[in-house]
């Protein structure tokens, strides 16, 4: 399907998101749609056509977008720092304001890979969904993701990772810097959602890599203790993104949830 661009208002100003729609060529008001939200380096394009190969076996129509600063987004300013606060930001206000502009009114599914399930995570907690899938998630800060951070900072400025990364984002450096920064920012390391997700009451599903080299599984481990409705899907052989390492075991574990839970009623 073709890439469009919203402009919604956040802040005081007005940014352009970059979005498109994958899977059955259906209604958007006739069923709730699956919001696809992207890890702290990722964009609309770096999901590739995972999003729609998971819409076809969900039945769903996909909506995909590229959060402020990423891909064709309006990049970050050269002296726009993102506060601790900035996930809850993109859950609390991105996040609505684009659903509202795109005319979608029915509690949405979710599915958020890293940075991206913790706003998935953070938009269930204050909002109705219909249910959420957190890839790999975050609910606090691990010394195993600061390092492993650290590792990629040296990557970005010693290696040709910006020419890569500018295949997917027309400001690489807005890109990068924006996420590096903040989770290196030493107030961050006492960054955490475990209390707020206590509020979730629609079904969710939490997947990790037991190879993760970004968290533990007391991420997802942490979320079931606090949220009763989670399940929980635990992958061999996979790191971080699993729907890279393991697509066809999410696709598969994530369109059986949805089909399993999609008559309840949003959380």
């Amino acid at each position: 399907m073709t890439v469009q661009f919203a402009d919604i208002d956040w802040r005081g100003r007005t940014v352009r998101i970059e979005y498109e729609w994958v899977g059955p060529d259906a209604n958007v008001d006739a069923a709730a749609p699956l919001i696809f939200l992207h890890e702290g380096l990722g964009s609309r394009a770096m999901w590739r056509d995972f999003p729609a190969r998971l819409c076809a076996a969900a039945g769903l129509r996909g909506l995909v977008y590229s959060r402020p600063g990423y891909g064709r987004s309006t990049p970050r300013a050269p002296d726009e720092s993102w506060d601790v606060d900035f996930m809850h930001r993109q859950a609390h206000e991105v996040l609505p304001a684009l659903l509202a502009t795109l005319n979608i009114r029915r509690p949405p599914w979710l599915f958020g890979h890293s940075d991206g399930s913790s706003i998935a995570l953070l938009y269930a907690a204050c909002r109705p969904a219909a249910g959420v899938i957190a890839l790999a998630p975050h609910i606090m800060v691990e010394d195993i993701c600061i390092a492993s951070i650290g590792q990629t900072k040296t990557v970005y400025e010693t290696t040709d990772l910006p020419q890569r990364l500018a295949r997917y984002h027309d400001d690489p450096d807005s890109a990068f810097w924006g996420w590096c920064h903040i989770w290196l920012h030493p107030p961050f390391r006492h960054w955490s959602i475990e209390d707020e997700i206590r509020a979730i009451a629609c079904p969710l599903l939490a997947i990790q890599g037991l190879d993760d080299e970004y968290g533990t599984l007391e991420q997802i481990r942490g979320i079931a203790r606090h949220v009763p409705r989670t399940q929980l899907l635990e992958l061999p052989a996979c790191g971080h993104s699993a729907h890279k390492d393991q697509p066809e075991a999410v696709i598969q574990a994530a369109a059986s949830f949805i089909r399993m839970h999609s008559g309840s009623t949003p959380g």
